[in-house]
């Protein structure tokens, strides 16, 4: 959090809070002047002691079926493990029983078709036919295929569960919702995210359980999110990074941050919300799901 600094000369600088209660001269006059110390500010509990911070670090472990996750603090100790599992032969047999409907239903109107001799029927029947055969499809891979849930556990063990967000409904093509629990499934929070608008720019919305405003999560440029759009992955300097903003007040309360490097590597930094009003375990269920939820 900067800390402003007013010289006699006028001149007023921003300086960072590792400076708060120092002497530092002024670069245009050079007069000596104190830092204030701002003021103390009441935080607000956290539920565990690996929630009470303001900084994660996140690294995606690659090389693995599952999404998995490494949460550490800022000295890079590992405090969370997170996992976002793949069910591979339950995808597998949902792609296989959506084939089987699709061919099933498109087989049997396609030789209803053939014996109709009306031409104009005939294609009518066949254009029924395809719709019928990808909406059974559809219905037959979203019935199988599993949700696929966000779990964050105290140890690699995964015997200690923390956290949890669920994703609400199998389907979501245009408006993709989700619900954030604690272990023992007291809801926290509901995310939210629209696909279609998310293509300018990609933006959550996170709800309290009352259903009204908490916060809002918004790449940091419209500019730099088309930018991002249109040129691709093959410009990586261009990394995807979000705000946290405060939905009354829409100040900046935190930042998701993409490190330049090869592998995925994250940091949220929440150090603007000095109170820890947002929720430290909502926060960082929002900053997993900026990376798996979008796909990155």
């Amino acid at each position: 959090m900067a800390i402003a600094v007013k010289c006699r000369c006028g001149s007023v600088y921003n300086l960072r809070d590792e400076y708060a209660g120092q002497w530092v001269q002024c670069p245009r006059c050079g007069q000596a002047m104190q830092v204030p110390v701002p003021p103390t500010v009441e935080r607000m509990p956290q539920a565990d002691p690996v929630f009470d911070r303001d900084v994660f670090l996140l690294r995606q472990k690659h090389l693995a079926i599952s999404e998995k996750y490494v949460v550490a603090d800022e000295d890079n100790q590992p405090i969370l493990f997170v996992q976002r599992p793949v069910y591979v032969a339950q995808g597998c047999l949902a792609i296989l029983a959506g084939v089987a409907a699709f061919l099933v239903v498109g087989g049997g109107l396609w030789v209803l078709g053939l014996s109709i001799k009306n031409d104009v029927l005939q294609g009518i029947l066949v254009v029924i036919g395809l719709i019928a055969a990808i909406a059974a499809l559809v219905a037959a891979m979203v019935a199988l295929y599993p949700k696929r849930h966000v779990y964050f556990y105290r140890d690699p063990s995964r015997v200690e569960k923390l956290l949890e967000v669920l994703q609400d409904r199998k389907f979501m093509p245009i408006v993709a919702t989700y619900t954030i629990r604690d272990a023992a499934g007291n809801v926290l929070a509901r995310l939210k995210k629209n696909i279609l608008t998310n293509f300018f720019r990609k933006k959550w919305w996170c709800y309290n359980p009352d259903g009204s405003v908490r916060c809002v999560v918004k790449e940091d440029s419209v500019i730099l999110s088309l930018l991002r759009r249109l040129l691709g992955p093959m410009f990586g300097i261009l990394r995807t990074n979000f705000i946290f903003c405060d939905a009354q007040t829409e100040d900046v309360i935190g930042e998701f941050n993409r490190k330049f490097t090869i592998l995925d590597r994250y940091v949220l930094d929440m150090r603007a919300d000095p109170a820890r009003q947002l929720d430290r375990r909502v926060a960082l269920a929002i900053g997993v799901m900026l990376d798996t939820g979008e796909r990155r």
